[in-house]
Parts: C-alpha cells; structure tokens; sequence
C-alpha cells in the first residue's frame, strides 16, 4: 500500500477491505473505542477489520455496525461502486443564495478539472486515477445538489407548518 493511501480523502479509490479498515483506524478513539462501542472483543474485531486478513471478515450484521457507529464515507463509496449507485446522506443544506453559489462555483471548478483532462478524452485513454476524480467530482456534485434541493424542500414545509 502506498504512502498516499494512508491520507485522509484520498477519494473513492478504496477497496471496501481498505475502506472498513481505515473506518475502524480513524475512528473517534481508534478501533480500541469501536470495539467498546459495538461491544466487540478489540482482538477479534482488528482480525475482522485487517484488509489483508483473509481468514475471519465482519458478517452482515457487523459491517451493518461498523458503518451505523463510523459513518464513514469510504465505505459507503465502496459500497456504492459495487453496487453501482451513489448513495446521499440527507442532511438539508438551506437553499439560499450563498448556497446555490457555492454549487456554482463547484460546478465550476468541475468544467475546469474536466477541460484539463483533455488529453485523456482526446485519444480515449483515460488513466485510472483521472477516471476516480472525475468520479469524486460528479459525486460531490451530486450530493451537493440533492442537500440543497432538500433545504429548499424543508424550508417549504417549514413555511406551511408554521
């Protein structure tokens, strides 16, 4: 493993192996504090977690919880690739001017990160780590924009409630 896969938002690039295994390290407290909060052995739960482990992996119910307890975007990024969805965590951004600027601006800089990649689009060979930006890119975008459309969609029922 690379020295740049041990960064923080490295993007979608990561194994869901990786990905649990990161979840679990950078957890609140490290995995000693996961394993007391999902009231799990810390030996057998590091075993479960280690990406090159191959004999022991977490069972449903117990990713199911290692993601309920870390929220941990990497996993649900792996998750979704696997799947081929894009998943969204509904927390309402409010839908205001500034906001939607920001989306702009955000679309923005992704024209620009796009128009740079040229190279790769001109002689249709594209490089896996532009493919995974790219990606990062639309996801962010994505989920930029459905936080704002729920903002806007709280704000209205907010105002008809009240």
């Amino acid at each position: 493993m690379s020295r740049i896969d041990n960064l923080p938002d490295t993007g979608p690039a990561l194994s869901l192996r990786h990905a649990l295994w990161r979840a679990g390290r950078e957890y609140k407290g490290g995995i000693t504090s996961l394993a007391f909060d999902m009231g799990m052995d810390l030996d057998a739960l590091q075993k479960k977690l280690k990406h090159d482990e191959e004999r022991r992996w977490l069972n449903p119910d117990e990713l199911e919880e290692v993601l309920q307890w870390t929220c941990d975007k990497r996993v649900l990024d792996a998750l979704g690739r696997a799947a081929g969805v894009v998943w969204y965590r509904p927390e309402p951004v409010p839908a205001t001017n500034q906001q939607l600027k920001a989306v702009a601006h955000l679309l923005e800089e992704s024209a620009q990160f796009v128009r740079t990649m040229h190279e790769g689009a001109a002689d249709n060979v594209w490089e896996p780590h532009e493919v995974l930006t790219l990606e990062a890119r639309g996801l962010d975008v994505i989920r930029q924009v459905l936080a704002i459309t729920a903002g806007a969609r709280q704000a209205m029922e907010d105002q008809s409630h009240g």
